[in-house]
């Protein structure tokens, strides 16, 4: 299995490139935020996942970070939804957007997203509402919350909330009033999911 690359880029096409390594041209399909990223030419690194189907060509998709790979990876870990419309996803909404799509069960914002039927949207937010906010993308369990000017950043389980909220791109002052009503003895995961929701209809 193929999990990374670094070579040059040799072509590129749409969402589509070739990366050369020692000779050896990989052909690679690549995230909307990758190709944003990719240069025209020069050496590069991708994050690979090699997906593999009975009957079907071995297929590379190429990321430009770990934590970009691994949400990839936890979509179409969910029946019915398979690279092209993870892809769909990735493109459609910001990695924040998606987070809060997903685990607010906000149905309806996805199924905006060319590709993605109710059925797959509810599927979605059904298996991964709670595991989504985890991730390393969604910034689940930083190790440090970040700090914010004049901001009243908690310990433990609270500050674990904060954290997320606030890489999710949620200002202090939306956060505090929330987290300072928080049952700390709860799972993090339910607290986070419950301060999107609450968000949400602000």
């Amino acid at each position: 299995m193929i999990a990374y690359l670094k070579g040059n880029v040799r072509d590129s096409e749409a969402d589509v490139t070739v990366i050369d390594v020692a000779g050896v041209g990989y052909q690679v399909i690549v995230s909307a935020a990758t190709v944003a990223w990719l240069p025209t030419s020069g050496e590069v690194e991708l994050f690979v996942h090699t997906h593999f189907v009975k009957d079907e060509p071995l297929r590379l998709y190429g990321f430009k970070d770990t934590a970009e790979r691994r949400l990839f990876q936890t979509l179409i870990g969910v029946q019915g939804v398979g690279p092209r419309v993870a892809l769909a996803l990735l493109a459609g909404l910001d990695v924040a957007e998606l987070v809060r799509a997903i685990a607010t069960a906000d149905v309806n914002r996805l199924t905006q997203i060319k590709g993605v039927g109710r059925k797959t949207a509810e599927r979605l937010a059904l298996e991964l509402r709670e595991k989504i906010l985890m991730l390393p993308s969604a910034g689940g369990r930083p190790t440090a919350p970040p700090t914010a000017s004049g901001g009243r950043i908690p310990a433990g389980p609270l500050g674990d909330v904060y954290g997320a909220l606030a890489q999710l791109g949620y200002k202090p002052g939306e956060i505090e009033p929330l987290v300072d009503a928080m049952d700390a003895a709860r799972p993090v995961g339910d607290l986070v999911r419950d301060a999107l929701g609450a968000l949400r209809k602000r």
